[in-house]
């Protein structure tokens, strides 16, 4: 309350974080989220409440409080940015300054990613750098004409998509490497498609150029196919030569990225609220859990309170990139600390609260959610239900991860659907590549809240497990007129339910055998789920669907039988079919009407 004991006017957004809130109402975290659940409201402090239950919990605490304008709204409309964007973008214009550009390296695997790494790395001890590299920490700094660039040194795009997936998108620049002899390969469009999900500028690294067989503008032309254009053809990509074992072309590259950089509001309030992002973490076995964190706003100090999802403490030391201690870390600084309860995950947001109580309070509560989420399942992303976001104002696109047989099924697929994409919800294809769907298809498609598409092909068992355990939705096709009436139902709002095949068990064929008048057995062993007699039967060889029917015969150690479960042998015949080869796996499976996904 005010000194004339009316309440104190303030203006909330139509959505607030209880962080932002508690800053606002000048309340603690834990005050708030108190008063929350005295409300009914379960919310974690990295979590937004719309205006409604926001104004009911600053009213408790002597605020009157009223929404913020249209335009004063719409001004602060950050979209889809990562949490710890938006925190700087809520700081104070004037206390913003600049801070060093982050900086991803992806690509295929052989282009030269880590030999690129350690020739920038040591090229810049060789220039001036006191004391070497002594530890390693996932994240190290180099210096440039009097700038800091500082490089994330986290391998393979699995992390770079943790930490998108958890909301810290740690890079501000991607650098994408790409052999001079060898060109655009599988996994260099993958990495490219986890660079465009993040939606920051990349620049293309053309290594190996000193090689006899290198062929440069077969790269460019490979590069532009795939919507990297080179600046010197009219695009807007910077494709930079360089050879990482002759050290050739690096201090380009470097000016390159700081000519990037210079074209966005890379900034940050070193005195503001301190968030940042874990790189990586460890337990050692002398040390404790051993963390590298990235600081993007604020400064850390040692003796910091840090919270990271459900690991907290407060911090014992600080080591830079080089294993030299220090006492505090400013924005885009990367640093291995001490003291944490846990080992936090790679890609968890991190930050500073008031003490120890709070953050193991907050710990606790955010570890409570995350076993009823389990429980619960978590929903999937289904065509349904991106039409539904888009209804509420929430998503503006479909976003599809698409893989086909052949590329003479996936250049016509992708045509059709850049021309189903429409106004109201464009279609944003992610990626598009030949081959079965595996692992990294479903964790881009967890990082961008992507369905994943496939025409004649299978997703393979680590990639299915995945899927469902993340809330995934797969749809399979094998005819593309169907794959077209479901895009367009999901464009237009007007999916109804269908038949949907659940695989209940698989069994791998280890042996053949023809019995006279009954004519081909099976002996297979059953490695996922159950084999169940009054079910439909499926021969899949190679990833390719060879027959579909009825069981005719089920047996266990000469016993008919109705079911036989994982870890056991039986015999299998299959109703007017005798090809049946070792090796093939036979599927189990059954249908069922659900709302369409």
């Amino acid at each position: 309350m005010s000194e004339n004991g009316k309440a104190k006017h303030i203006e909330l957004p139509a959505s607030i974080t209880v962080r932002a809130l508690a800053q606002t109402i000048s309340a603690s975290p834990i005050e708030v989220i108190k008063a929350l659940m005295a409300n009914g409201v379960m919310a974690n402090i990295n979590q937004n409440i719309d205006f409604d239950t926001a104004a009911i919990v600053a009213a408790e605490m002597g605020y009157e409080a009223t929404l913020e304008t249209t335009e004063e709204t719409a001004a602060e409309d950050l979209g889809e940015l990562p949490y710890w964007r938006k925190v700087i973008a809520k700081e104070s214009a004037e206390k913003l300054v600049d801070r060093p550009p982050v900086v991803g390296i992806l690509g295929h695997v052989d282009h030269g990613k880590t030999t690129l790494l350690d020739a920038i790395r040591n090229t810049s001890v060789a220039v001036g750098e006191v004391g070497g590299i002594t530890q390693h920490i996932g994240a190290y700094q180099v210096v440039r004409n009097g700038r800091i660039i500082t490089f994330l040194d986290t391998p393979g795009h699995a992390a770079f998509t943790a930490m998108r997936a958890r909301g810290a998108q740690g890079a501000d620049i991607v650098v994408l490497v790409v052999a001079a002899d060898d060109g655009v390969m599988p996994q260099t469009r993958e990495a490219l498609a986890h660079a465009k999900a993040a939606k920051v500028p990349i620049i293309v690294a053309m290594n190996k150029i000193d090689r006899s067989n290198a062929n440069p503008e077969r790269v460019k032309r490979q590069l532009s196919e795939v919507g990297l254009t080179a600046d010197d053809w009219g695009g807007d990509t910077m494709i930079v030569p360089v050879s990482a074992k002759q050290k050739l072309g690096l201090d380009d590259l470097l000016e390159a990225i700081l000519l990037v950089a210079d074209d966005m509001d890379i900034r940050a309030n070193p005195k503001g609220t301190v968030i940042g992002s874990v790189i990586e973490a460890k337990r050692d076995r002398a040390k404790g859990v051993v963390a590298t964190l990235l600081i993007q706003n604020g400064t850390l100090s040692t003796g910091d309170v840090v919270l990271a999802g459900t690991a907290y403490g407060r911090l014992k030391a600080m080591f830079d990139y080089r294993g030299n201690k220090v006492q505090q870390a400013t924005p885009s600084t990367p640093v291995s600390v001490m003291g944490l309860s846990d080992v936090p995950e790679a890609g968890q947001l991190f930050q500073v609260v008031a003490s120890e109580r709070d953050a193991r309070l907050i710990a606790n509560e955010t570890l409570q959610k995350q076993k009823e989420a389990l429980n619960a399942n978590r929903s999937k992303i289904s065509l349904e239900k991106i039409f539904e976001q888009f209804k509420s104002g929430e998503v503006r696109e479909l976003r599809l991860i698409i893989k086909a047989d052949v590329q003479g099924s996936l250049e016509p697929i992708m045509s059709l659907l850049n021309d189903l994409s429409r106004e109201e919800i464009g279609i944003n294809i992610l990626h598009a590549e030949t081959g079965t769907i595996g692992e990294n298809d479903v964790m881009l498609a967890t990082a961008s809240d992507a369905i994943i598409i496939g025409f004649s092909v299978q997703a393979d068992p680590a990639a299915r497990k995945l899927a469902e355990s993340e809330g995934i939705s797969i749809r399979l096709y094998d005819i593309i007129y169907r794959l077209q009436e479901d895009i367009e139902k999901a464009l237009k709002g007007m999916l109804k339910p269908q038949e949907k095949l659940v695989v209940l068990g698989r069994a791998e064929v280890r042996a053949t055998f023809k019995i006279p008048k009954v004519g081909f057995i099976a002996g297979c062993y059953v490695n996922e789920g159950e084999i169940r007699r009054n079910a439909k039967a499926r021969v899949v060889r190679a990833g390719q669907n060879i027959f579909e029917g009825d069981f005719a015969s089920l047996k266990h150690l000469s016993e008919d039988v109705r079911e036989v479960r994982h870890g056991f042998e039986c015999g299998i015949g299959l109703r007017n079919n005798q090809d049946i080869k070792v090796g093939d796996i036979i599927e189990c499976f059954t249908t069922e009407l659900v709302p369409v996904s």
